[in-house]
């Protein structure tokens, strides 16, 4: 939470969250799992999500996954989930896996999350990330690269 904080505020990383964020952007493909929250993912969740590069996730497969206490928070996948991921340009599988605190004791889970982790190694399998030049998005580090000197940038204020 720290990290996060320092980059919402500053726009770099610390060092962990640095390595948190090349390991989710490289992944072949992502599970994603929040405890729910008022109806919705947890905002260190979101959070995490709103620091990463503009574009880090586009056509990566992504399997979605939620907890709770009960069974009446169950549509958080669908209505908070996906459309974060669909936003993100990530591939949501179609089946999203749900555990309430009663679904820890049945079968029917071990049911839905080999379901949705077969759909997630198929995507895996069929889609390869878009990484191109023409469609490659800037990333922090590309601003910063061809830095103009501040001398210069002085003599084209003062038309010199």
């Amino acid at each position: 939470a720290h990290q996060l904080t320092y980059q919402l505020l500053t726009g770099f990383p610390g060092p962990e969250l640095a390595a948190a964020e090349a390991a989710v952007t490289t992944a072949d493909g992502l599970i994603v799992v929040t405890p729910v929250f008022s109806a919705s993912y947890s905002g260190l969740f979101k959070t995490f999500f709103d620091v990463l590069e503009t574009g880090a996730l586009d056509g990566t497969p992504v399997l979605i996954a939620a907890t709770a206490g009960t069974a009446r928070h169950s549509l958080v996948l669908e209505h908070a989930l996906r459309p974060l991921f669909a936003y993100l340009h990530a591939v949501v599988v179609p089946t999203g896996v749900f555990a309430a605190t009663d679904d820890f004791a049945g079968r029917d889970l071990d049911t839905r999350v080999s379901r949705a982790a077969g759909e997630l190694a198929a995507l895996i399998g069929k889609i390869s990330r878009v990484d191109t030049a023409a469609t490659k998005r800037r990333t922090v580090e590309d601003e910063f690269a061809e830095v103009t000197p501040f001398e210069e940038l002085l003599r084209q204020a003062s038309g010199g």
